[in-house]
């Protein structure tokens, strides 16, 4: 179910059908990776049992609202979302070497790198499937986002070209492997709850800019939040070298110039081996302290607001609301 709170001045009657679906997306998900395969059995359900945001669904269901409401289809289609992006945590946990995920250990921990990884595909092909009952619209939205996730994590791995932006390239990696998804989302539940094709435009924009925000959001909480309520490992991004946007801005400091201790001492710190938890654990106090962190946050805010301002275009409405205060609890959110 959706850590998500719903604002207190819904209706009670669309705050409980909201819930309801959200308790029928559940069982569909489990269904949906049902298998008879001894081994895939176990692994398939491994991180949705662990339990999740569910912000995915939520954002289909809330975007078919804008139109004629959830129907059967809208219900698959947020079904989709989910084990396509269950699926990508699998593959990102691998190639990020994450301990945990959600408050356990992470599936390549347990059963290894190459059972995590055709763990991850079979859970794209049970969404690839879903998406054939969807029309050849889904399918091909489904396939365009599919592509995108793994051009944003590869682009991630390899790196921004040499004289390339950074900062251009780290917003693109975050366009292509958060927005594409929480865009797609927006998108179906839209197109399938038969809602204005404008409003579906709207939400598609919406979903790119608020995908953003949420994962520059996560880099901040990646350094200050508390693992027990987080359910990740701190600093992961730092021990494997994986550029966030606090480490880009910090070292474009120092590059432009700043010298100060304080500056060089975080430098240093990250730049360090960073296999012991103990080296780790000083880097990633440093560095949550540091201005460059507390600007993160503000870039998270700022393209929040840009999402919340594609909403506020669109007709007033229960829907519109949920949305609104669905995007600022997004962005300014401690796990």
């Amino acid at each position: 179910m959706s850590s998500f709170a719903l604002p207190s001045d819904l209706d009670d009657a669309f705050a409980d059908s909201l819930l309801t679906d959200l308790a029928e997306v559940e069982k569909r998900l489990n269904d949906a990776v049902a298998t008879h395969d001894a081994m895939a059995q176990w692994t398939a359900k491994h991180l949705m049992v662990a339990g999740g945001k569910r912000i995915r669904p939520l954002l289909v269901l809330l975007a078919a609202h804008l139109g004629e409401g959830t129907n059967d289809k809208v219900l698959d289609a947020a079904v989709l979302v989910e084990l396509t992006h269950l699926a990508s945590l699998y593959h990102d946990d691998v190639m990020d070497g994450a301990t945990t995920r959600r408050g356990t250990r992470a599936a390549h921990q347990v059963w290894g790198n190459n059972v995590a990884i055709l763990t991850g595909d079979f859970l794209f092909a049970r969404a690839s499937a879903l998406s054939a009952k969807l029309g050849p619209e889904a399918v091909l939205l489904h396939a365009n986002t599919f592509e995108r996730l793994c051009l944003g994590q590869l682009n991630e791995t390899v790196g921004p070209a040499e004289n390339a932006d950074a900062f251009q390239h780290y917003i693109s990696v975050l366009e292509n492997k958060t927005g594409s998804l929480i865009a797609a989302a927006g998108i179906l539940g839209a197109q399938l709850g038969n809602a204005a094709a404008d409003t579906v435009g709207a939400l598609g924009r919406y979903g790119e800019a608020v995908g953003v925000a949420f994962q520059l959001a996560d880099d901040v909480i990646d350094l200050r939040s508390n693992p027990e309520t987080s359910g990740k490992t701190p600093g992961t991004d730092l021990r494997e070298g994986v550029p966030t946007m606090p480490t880009l801005l910090l070292r474009q400091r120092h590059a432009d110039g700043d010298d100060a201790p304080g500056t060089t001492a975080v430098l240093h710190a990250i730049e360090s081996d960073l296999e012991s938890d103990d080296a780790l654990q000083h880097a990633v106090k440093l560095l949550a302290a540091d201005p460059a962190t507390d600007r993160t946050q503000e870039l998270a805010d700022e393209y929040g607001d840009e999402a919340i301002d594609i909403i506020r275009d669109l007709p007033e409405s229960q829907a519109r609301s949920a949305l609104l205060e669905f995007t600022t609890q997004l962005v300014r959110r401690s796990a």
